[in-house]
């Protein structure tokens, strides 16, 4: 069964968005470099697209991705008009501070007193648009947290007197196109707890972590046998960690908790879960129905 998650308080958001679109020049998305495709949400696109806005794409998290694959990202989006691409990580000071130049670029007509440069900050939820905002504005103005959907309302904050930045609240969309992505997006941990079971979803990653990263994999865990499926890497990975047995049965819920816990925080070594590549591919046979084969991490 597919992931859907759109509560409520998204759809005043949603629309408050299209509302400060029209006053704003450059569309800053901020997207987890793991999975820029799946972290992207359609909707801002659209919303940028029907007022030709310029585009910023920042791809947050770099320092947990596999920097190969972040590169062909980067290269990806560079080819769209109207974007620029650039990968950091809010934990390095500086690395934020590139961002208002790189929207000054896009938007070379505004960016004085008389014409003040108008940036929209949007995302999905628990991407890192908060930790991004406080780094830019250099002052703690935004709450952080490790769960999504934290922020709630707009917010517009004058860096200075040609420089206005508008926070928004994480935003999903009302229905997750393709089944693989609202996988991802939970692995993520972009969607709230109440609508997937983490044993599923641990199980989606397992698959991938397998088939791309088995030495990290092997090396977490002090695996010795790696042709084994995800229920197995579950197994094992309850065995090791010695959790006690549920009749006799091993306690996967624990084990799926501690795998995606392992990913999330960067334990198991930098991953990305999706290249262009291999999402062009999941595009391509979930469009036409062919949902036999399970997209996988094509590296190129």
């Amino acid at each position: 069964m597919s992931i859907q998650w759109f509560p409520g308080h998204m759809v005043a958001a949603q629309k408050k968005a299209a509302e400060t679109m029209e006053f704003t020049d450059v569309v800053i998305e901020v997207l987890d470099a793991r999975i820029p495709g799946a972290s992207q949400n359609p909707m801002i696109k659209e919303l940028g697209a029907a007022r030709q806005r310029a585009h910023l794409k920042i791809l947050n998290k770099s320092d947990l991705a596999d920097p190969n694959i972040t590169d062909q990202w980067i290269q990806y989006f560079n080819k769209m008009p109207k974007t620029k691409a650039v990968a950091i990580s809010c934990k390095k000071v500086n690395e934020p501070k590139k961002i208002l130049a790189l929207c000054k670029i896009l938007a070379p007509h505004r960016g004085d007193p008389l014409k003040p440069l108008r940036m929209m900050i949007m995302g999905v939820p628990n991407v890192g648009k908060s930790t991004l905002m406080n780094a830019i504005l250099n002052r703690r103005i935004a709450k952080v947290g490790d769960e999504p959907a934290i922020t709630k309302q707009q917010q517009r904050h004058q860096i200075n007197d040609h420089m206005i930045l508008v926070d928004t609240p994480g935003m999903m969309w009302p229905k997750i196109r393709f089944a693989s992505d609202g996988d991802l997006l939970a692995a993520n941990n972009n969607i709230g707890k109440n609508a997937y079971f983490e044993e599923e979803v641990a199980e989606k990653l397992g698959l991938i972590l397998l088939e791309e990263y088995p030495a990290l994999i092997k090396a977490r865990y002090k695996l010795e046998n790696l042709n084994i499926d995800a229920i197995t890497l579950l197994e094992s990975i309850a065995k090791k960690k010695g959790f006690p047995l549920k009749n006799r049965v091993a306690d996967l819920q624990r084990a799926a908790s501690t795998l995606l816990n392992d990913y999330r925080q960067g334990l198991l070594g930098r991953m990305s879960l999706e290249s262009p590549a291999s999402r062009m591919l999941m595009v391509s046979r979930q469009t036409t129905g062919d949902e036999e084969v399970e997209p996988k991490n094509i590296k190129v």
